[in-house]
């Protein structure tokens, strides 16, 4: 049931403009009042070394620092790592993930947030190798682009999307999995399964919202006065609140979750 998805640009040209797209300090205000935070948190020892594996920008690393664990990053863009080391000094290091400069069983935990979706050849070669540098018993914090059931709804239009893109000349982009998939490829690798949480399920609603506020903006022009709009602000707050409740229950999550949290433990 697997589903792989395209892009238009090559592999290298893609995540130069996805990090050019966003700063360190944009990412890091993000992370601290992200629901996933927490979920990342909870599953961490309070002791011993933590990898992000694929940090990009770095922003999880910096805040696991600022909150005491000893954290440190890697990934294969070097634009994204130089960009981190100039809003903070934390260690980072170019790397490949399926061949890490460190000792066997050195971490304590190993992070790594909508990464080994972007192998073409599966999760397996990486989750291997985050096996050999846990502990035993380390923590694994693991998140993936989630097959929830609107994805599996679409199945059949989103493979007949790829696959002409792929003919096209379109270059492997990710893998989205089930719940059930992914914690097979995990015990393939001798890793426990603890908990999954899919999450961000409105990352497609957040897109159609900023277009239909800029259609709003520009339709108002400037001429709405200040008491009106403390009022909508208001309404608006509310309806939020309330929408972000239903959309954070459990068959909202499995039904929209963009992604797919597992923590796991190293056998």
């Amino acid at each position: 049931m697997t589903l792989a998805y395209y892009s238009v640009a090559a592999r290298e040209e893609f995540w130069t403009e996805h990090w050019g797209g966003h700063s360190v300090d944009e990412l890091l205000a993000v992370a601290r009042v992200s629901p996933l935070t927490p979920l990342v948190t909870r599953a961490l020892p309070a002791h011993g070394r933590v990898l992000e594996a694929g940090c990009g920008l770095g922003q999880y690393v910096i805040l696991l620092r600022e909150r005491g664990w000893r954290a440190a990053g890697v990934d294969g863009s070097v634009e994204a790592l130089a960009a981190c080391r100039r809003a903070a000094a934390v260690p980072l290091a170019a790397s490949d993930l399926r061949a890490l400069a460190i000792r066997s069983g050195a971490l304590a935990a190993y992070v790594s947030l909508g990464v080994v979706e972007h192998d073409p050849d599966g999760p397996d070669a990486i989750l291997a190798e985050a096996r050999r540098v846990l502990a035993p018993g380390g923590a694994l914090v693991i998140s993936v682009p989630y097959l929830n059931g609107v994805r599996r709804l679409g199945a059949p239009w989103i493979r007949r999307r790829q696959s002409a893109l792929s003919r096209r000349g379109g270059t492997f982009y990710q893998y989205a999995f089930t719940r059930r998939e992914f914690v097979a490829a995990l015990r393939r690798h001798a890793f426990t399964p603890l908990a999954a949480h899919p999450y961000d399920p409105a990352r497609v609603l957040r897109a159609a919202a900023r277009a239909l506020r800029g259609g709003r903006r520009r339709a108002a022009g400037t001429g709405s006065g200040a008491p009106a709009r403390h009022a909508a602000d208001g309404r608006r707050g509310w309806l939020r609140g309330l929408a972000r409740q239903a959309l954070y229950s459990e068959p909202a999550l499995r039904l929209l979750g963009h992604m797919l949290l597992v923590v796991a433990r190293r056998a």
